[in-house]
């Protein structure tokens, strides 16, 4: 097969890009390598020059949302905004990715066949975020915002508590028994931190 003479990340983003509408629309198991292509309107075999299947496809989309959610609580960081603000908005950021069209994301994520992906995902997740949540902490403590007496462990059970959330969403859970999970979570973690009752409040926008 001939080379592609186009910049490979511009065609490996297009693929992305319908495989995510595909995924969307059709399911992922009702969803094939023939369907992307049609719809990209080139050869099948393209495609395969690209990814190895199908599974190939969805881990690298799920790869680009961590890598969207991680560049977000980047920009989150690097706000005015002061520690508390900014575990609630990293919270929020995270859970409306869990939410990303109508928990697609989050579909694929908990399908029994998927689960090697998942933990894959979450296991990057927890490496990629955990220091950016540790940072945010240990600014709060500086600040004197929270009275913590190890930062990293802190870090570790606020995505705990962050994965106990993504599962209620997954379930498809009421809004009425969301709001009570997510202001239990807010609990939870101004406990975790030492702040004051009631100053983290997470606002899904999803």
């Amino acid at each position: 097969m001939a080379r592609p003479t186009q910049d490979p990340q511009i065609r490996i983003n297009e693929i992305l890009d319908v495989a995510d509408q595909l995924f969307f629309s059709k399911g992922y198991h009702a969803a094939t390598i023939s369907d992307i292509a049609k719809n990209m309107g080139v050869a099948q075999g393209m495609l395969y020059y690209y990814f190895k299947s199908k599974e190939d496809v969805l881990e690298k989309l799920l790869e680009r949302y961590a890598a969207a959610l991680v560049a977000d609580v980047k920009t989150i960081y690097d706000r005015d905004n002061n520690a508390t603000e900014k575990i609630a908005l990293t919270l929020a950021a995270t859970l409306d990715k869990a939410c990303y069209k109508n928990g697609l994301l989050l579909n694929m994520l908990y399908d029994i066949h998927n689960i090697h992906i998942k933990e894959k995902l979450f296991n990057q997740l927890e490496l990629s975020l955990k220091p950016w949540l540790t940072k945010i902490v240990e600014d709060g403590i500086t600040a004197e915002e929270f009275e913590v007496f190890h930062s990293s462990t802190a870090a570790e059970y606020i995505l705990v508590i962050v994965d106990f959330l993504s599962a209620s969403i997954y379930k498809k859970t009421s809004d009425e028994i969301l709001s009570y999970r997510i202001r239990m979570a807010e609990m939870l973690i101004e406990k975790a931190l030492g702040a004051k009752e009631n100053s983290i409040h997470i606002e899904l926008t999803g």
